[in-house]
């Protein structure tokens, strides 16, 4: 018999966004077992076929797409909280399972006062909340609001029954500066889907990857750098800049195809001062089902992201469609890649030029190492365990039983130490994600 799951997302989803993507393959991983999800969540964002979505109160006047840290979220979870209290008392669930600290905010009083305790509460770990309001700059270490943000913090972290996160990185700042319980916490990695995400494997594959360079002006003959994300300085959209500026004399042939958003229009004429409009582009939001095809283009990806600790869901899209990724050996790309990483100098962009130049100097080593990653992700990261990982996280919540905790992430714990005061800053920069730019909602099919 399946479960009643209440998903509580404070997010415009769907917005085709690593935290989203995460969502929406535990929802459909669920659903594939024969569980049934509500997913409560903002007034704004994608329809996804299949997928029950129940919004909050539309807001006339504020139609964008919102993720990450704003000021306009605190009336929208005001808002989602009413319509969560409302889900709950009809659908009755026998698991809340919410996502960020704001869904476990909300949760626990529905919990509590709607089901009595009788639902257990599972939180989504999927970043620091001081941290991403330090990166928005909503707050300062050194600022009035800081500690009391971070003691609410704590507070929320202790408030659920089971707390999930994807990567061990993140359980161990859990379990070693908020000092949850190892019990409380299990590591389920991000999955991708291996037969949507799969490298160029056919004549047709390779037709279609040739249309689309085609499509978008990019000559037959250039060696192409992907990248698939946010737009921001903390995922490194100005480190690969600079890259691509120091490889147009030293190598001309490479040409990088940077997808994603918001700021693509100060992005792309930040690219033109820099004389690169004839080996850069910008295509803009690319709709998660178009992700792999867009991907197969690509010769070698990148994602200089500067955050020490927060998730990385892009890394396993890439390794299945067999792209070696260079990017910074943080702990939660190395639990992705370990020894198949091309590791550049953390914050350099002379290094990530360099690694790109090595890749690309390298024909042989570049195809082994695509295939390795592929490999990789076939044996690690195969989505058809999520479901199973689900449903013993929530048997043992719903049981009250004593917990064993589980490994079930792709590698083991790389010794991080997240209460060393040389790592505090590092370590509480867990997944953010900027508020983001108008966008159109859209039905999505119902696989992508």
């Amino acid at each position: 018999m399946g479960y009643k799951i209440q998903m509580i997302a404070p997010t415009s989803f769907f917005a085709d966004t690593g935290c989203h993507v995460r969502i929406l393959e535990e929802i459909w991983s669920l659903q594939e077992a024969g569980h049934e999800v509500v997913v409560c969540t903002y007034h704004t964002g994608d329809e996804v076929d299949g997928v029950e979505i129940k919004r909050s109160l539309d807001v006339p006047w504020l139609k964008r797409v919102q993720v990450g840290s704003s000021r306009h979220k605190l009336y929208f979870d005001a808002m989602l909280t009413l319509k969560a209290a409302w889900v709950a008392l009809r659908f009755k669930p026998d698991i809340i399972h919410a996502h960020l600290h704001e869904g476990a905010l909300i949760g626990f009083p529905i919990k509590w006062v709607l089901r009595r305790g009788k639902a257990p509460l599972i939180f989504d770990f999927q970043g620091s909340l001081t941290s991403e309001m330090q990166d928005h700059h909503f707050l300062r270490k050194d600022g009035p609001f800081y500690k009391p943000t971070l003691f609410l913090e704590r507070i929320i972290n202790h408030m659920a029954d089971r707390i999930i996160t994807s990567s061990h990185n993140a359980t161990r700042v859990l379990k070693d500066k908020f000092k949850i319980s190892p019990a409380r916490v299990t590591t389920l990695s991000d999955r991708v889907n291996l037969e949507r995400f799969h490298p160029v494997r056919t004549p047709e594959d390779r037709e279609e990857a040739d249309r689309l360079k085609e499509t978008l002006g990019i000559p037959a003959d250039r060696k192409v750098v992907v990248y698939l994300g946010l737009l921001a300085p903390y995922q490194g959209t100005d480190l690969i800049l600079e890259a691509a500026e120091m490889l147009k004399t030293e190598m001309p042939e490479a040409f990088f195809v940077i997808m994603g958003y918001p700021g693509v229009d100060s992005y792309a004429e930040d690219a033109r001062r820099r004389g690169l409009e004839d080996r850069v582009i910008f295509p803009g939001r690319i709709p998660f089902r178009e992700a792999p095809r867009y991907l197969r283009i690509g010769d070698v990806a990148i994602t200089p992201k500067m955050s020490a600790t927060e998730g990385a869901g892009k890394i396993p899209i890439y390794m299945a469609t067999g792209l070696p990724v260079v990017t910074f050996a943080t702990p939660v790309s190395q639990e992705f890649l370990g020894d198949l990483g091309v590791y550049a100098d953390y914050g350099s962009a002379r290094s990530l030029a360099d690694k790109l130049k090595e890749m690309f100097s390298d024909e042989d080593r570049r195809l082994k190492l695509g295939q390795a990653v592929r490999a990789k992700a076939e044996a690690d990261l195969g989505r058809d365990g999520t479901r199973r990982q689900l449903e013993a996280i929530y048997a043992e919540a719903l049981h009250r039983g004593p917990v064993i905790e589980k490994d079930l992430g792709v590698a083991a714990d790389s010794g991080h130490d997240s209460d060393n005061d040389e790592n505090e800053a590092t370590s509480e920069t867990l997944l953010s994600m900027p508020e983001i730019a108008n966008g159109q909602s859209r039905k999505l099919p119902e696989q992508f």
